[in-house]
């Protein structure tokens, strides 16, 4: 998270989606400036966002993205509607599941499991064969889950093994997930600021909202990141509460908002959309700058600002 976005007096806390052992308070843990700030768990996405709005906490620390479902709606909404908010970073963890019980639990003994929702696609095919009567219930998250077993509400939850010890419960099976390599994406959120200095390998996230609905429509707004060379790595259409078929776009695209080509794309955006939602530009957490996809004949920065002077020389008659 850049330093530019602190606020004076505002408490170096991080809010996250709590309780304690969850997914996200792991990933969390693995940024370095974690290490001198408060964590502070939150009993919803929605409470730890709204910590920040309030100016409780410094920056929310949240999950946005599984490789299993995709974007995780209740994030993308929340980043969608209120007060406007900013991500600053993003992590990527691996995601395996653990089957937690009270001890001396039996398989055959689970009428009952629970997690977050999220959860439930990652190991859905698990459930069917090992406990296909299991009732599901959903919970705030994982280990609010394993909370619930603990106190005796629920017979099973599956959060990571590492809550076992937190809640005293057991792992009675390690290691479920139904796809291999399944990870969920987690963004640093912030009050609106500056973004950090491009990387050569950031991501740019936007919400749109179409002016209005014609054939094409759609196809206009990807356009404007087409014709750029802007490859995207997000796109999902979230309800936008106006009625039936109203919908707005949340979008991940490579690049920097300080880019020349990501510039002119988002200044497209403004002009064609109803409206657009900065989300920020970032560093991406799944390469590095040296393996960064190339930019495309045609749309480096130097390449715009030559085509930029050339329309100037035209407008002087020095073409």
């Amino acid at each position: 998270m850049s330093a530019a976005i602190r606020v004076r007096d505002m408490p170096a806390s991080y809010a996250y989606l709590g309780p304690e052992g969850t997914f996200t308070e792991v990933a969390l843990r693995t940024l370095p400036e974690a290490a001198t700030r408060e964590l502070v768990p939150y009993v919803s996405v929605q409470s730890a966002l709204d910590a920040v709005r309030a100016g409780e906490a410094e920056a929310a620390f949240v999950p946005i993205e599984n490789s299993v479902e995709g974007g995780i709606t209740t994030t993308l909404d929340e980043l969608v509607a209120g007060e406007p908010l900013t991500i600053y970073r993003e992590v990527l963890l691996s995601i395996t599941f653990a089957l937690l019980v009270r001890p001396g639990t039996k398989l055959t003994d689970i009428k009952t499991v629970s997690a977050h929702p999220a959860a439930q696609p990652q190991v859905r095919n698990w459930l069917r064969k090992h406990l296909p009567d299991a009732v599901w219930e959903s919970a705030a998250s994982n280990a609010d889950a394993a909370r619930l077993v603990q106190e005796g509400r629920y017979d099973a939850a599956f959060a990571g093994e590492f809550a076992a010890a937190r809640y005293g419960l057991q792992a009675l099976e390690t290691g479920i997930h139904d796809a291999e390599n399944a990870q969920t994406r987690f963004v640093l959120v912030g009050r609106p600021a500056r973004p950090a200095a491009p990387t050569g390998a950031d991501k740019t996230s936007v919400v749109l909202w179409q002016r209005d609905d014609h054939p094409g429509a759609l196809r206009d707004l990807l356009g404007e990141f087409a014709t750029r060379g802007i490859n995207l790595m997000l796109l999902q259409s979230r309800p936008t509460g106006a009625g039936i078929g109203n919908y707005c776009f949340c979008i991940d695209a490579e690049g920097h908002v300080s880019d020349r080509r990501m510039a002119e794309a988002l200044m497209g955006l403004k002009r064609i959309c109803l409206q657009v939602r900065f989300l920020g530009s970032y560093p991406r957490a799944d390469i590095t700058p040296a393996e960064a996809r190339p930019t495309p004949p045609g749309t480096s920065d130097e390449e715009f600002m030559a085509a930029a002077d050339w329309v100037t020389r035209c407008e002087d008659g020095r073409f």
